[in-house]
């Protein structure tokens, strides 16, 4: 066999074990998914729940959260800290804690405050973990995180509380579904039964922001009922829910629970899982939270996202040699860790192979189409298997599966479009490795899609510039020893 024609047959046999592999990866992520039944409800009474609102400027959307979980889950306190906020949000804050006995106010300042999400968090841990009274049994005690824009389904406490998920004393933290909209209030108003199963949606919403909810009620949703199998459920951030006790034995061994990754809320997941406890996905209620309808706020808050994925590396080798994570777990959470470096890779080896490809069938001495017929024609369903052919599944399973209000024109559309938003995604690869070799760990705040005020018009009992003063309750608690 000639070198030439040895090349295309060892060119082929390879594009064939990758196709083999990509196809057993896709059935067994949507395999668990399709056969995914309702979890058995359990009591919210069993527990005490605290939910943690991170605020960094959210004047727009604070109120509005704020109110819906005080209506919705009148036994929850809820904790909102204000990571040095420059517009009216410690106003807002201020005059939700005088007005409501279950809101708590942590006010943080600099130079301590803006360091990150993480840090924001371990402050309410702290004030958390002050109020409780002494003798509180820690592991009936679940604090919750919703970002400021965030709307938890009502049934959210009574779902993970559960046989299956916090009614089990290994499970150590439980991540929900994720749903992004631009009306977060009427997705949370949908019948979830009608949004699980067939066809309810807010209508209107920006291609760009289907596309995100897409990505989680799709893939990343298919990924953490894999996870599920392999016992390496990754949290978050918004709709995640952890075991107090949980997040002590973090703390008991690194000080703190959040530890400063970029990504906090995959890093506190990897932590939980080390500490010896089970995470889980609960995909039977859900977290609505606003999308982002311009590609450049997209692009940061997704290069913040790799560039935390890159810094919990250095947790790669504790996971692999932890008796406390199974062997299919950490191999999972490797792969998870080398997605930044494949989209890096991948976004240069495949248009490489393209051009390469070309060059060969326009300057082959016979033409194009005997390079095809001579064994090159294994190239093509290479590159639609793993370039167009992922994406156009997506957009149908999002029409058929993930309770979206689309007819198959829309769902077909959206399918292209995929495409494009999946490659997008690999320009914020790039920028995150540039970040890390710069050094560069600031954290960056991505900007609401919404800036113009939506529930922080003034209140009906009083303008902002009125808003009483925090009364004493309010007062952050004191920091105390780790338990």
């Amino acid at each position: 066999m000639s070198s030439p024609h040895l090349g295309l047959a060892l060119l082929n046999t390879a594009a064939f074990v990758l196709c083999v592999a990509f196809l057993a990866y896709v059935v067994s992520v949507l395999r668990p998914f399709l056969r995914h039944g309702e979890v058995e409800l359990g009591d919210r009474a069993d527990f005490t729940w605290h939910v943690v609102i991170p605020c960094l400027d959210e004047e727009t959307v604070i109120v509005g959260t704020v109110q819906h979980l005080l209506d919705t889950f009148p036994e929850a306190t809820v904790w909102c800290v204000d990571d040095h906020s420059t517009d009216l949000t410690p106003d807002l804050l201020a005059w939700l804690a005088a007005r409501h006995e279950k809101v708590r106010v942590v006010s943080r300042r600099r130079p301590v405050a803006r360091r990150g999400k993480g840090e924001a968090l371990n402050a309410a841990w702290r004030a958390i973990s002050a109020e409780l009274p002494p003798g509180a049994d820690r592991s009936r005690v679940v604090v919750g995180v919703v970002d400021a824009d965030g709307r938890l389904e009502q049934f959210c406490p009574d779902v993970i509380a559960g046989p299956t998920l916090f009614g089990d004393p290994s499970v150590g933290a439980v991540q929900v579904q994720v749903r992004i909209t631009q009306d977060v209030d009427a997705l949370v108003g949908t019948d979830l039964d009608r949004l699980v199963g067939s066809t309810a949606r807010t209508r209107g919403d920006h291609l760009l922001v289907r596309l995100q909810d897409l990505e989680f009620a799709g893939p990343i949703a298919a990924m953490q009922f894999l996870r599920r199998r392999t016992g390496s459920v990754a949290m978050g951030g918004n709709g995640q829910f952890t075991r107090l006790t949980a997040l002590d034995d973090v703390a008991r061994e690194h000080g703190t629970p959040w530890h400063g990754a970029l990504l906090e809320d995959f890093e506190l997941g990897l932590h939980v899982l080390l500490a010896g406890h089970r995470t889980e996905y609960c995909h039977d209620t859900f977290v609505a939270q606003d999308g982002l309808d311009r590609v450049g706020p997209l692009l940061r808050q997704r290069t913040r996202w790799a560039q935390g994925n890159i810094q919990c590396l250095r947790y790669l080798w504790r996971v692999l040699n932890s008796p406390q994570v199974p062997v299919a777990g950490a191999l999972e959470v490797a792969h998870y860790m080398w997605v930044p470096f494949s989209q890096v890779l991948g976004s240069v080896v495949f248009p490489l192979s393209t051009l390469v490809t070309c060059w060969y069938a326009l300057t082959h001495p016979t033409g194009a189409d005997e390079w095809l017929l001579a064994g090159a024609w294994g190239l093509v369903p290479l590159a639609l298997l793993f370039g167009v052919l992922p994406h156009a599944l997506w957009g149908a399973f999002y029409r058929t599966h993930c309770g979206t209000f689309i007819t198959r024109r829309q769902a077909a559309w959206m399918a292209v479009a995929n495409i494009g938003y999946g490659y997008l995604l690999q320009v914020c690869a790039w920028r995150a490795l540039f970040r890390v070799l710069r050094g560069r760990t600031e954290w960056d705040k991505t900007a609401r899609a919404n800036d113009r005020p939506r529930d922080a018009a003034a209140p009906a009992d009083g303008p902002p510039a009125e808003l009483p003063a925090p009364s004493p309750a309010t007062s952050p608690p004191s920091p105390v020893p780790t338990a």
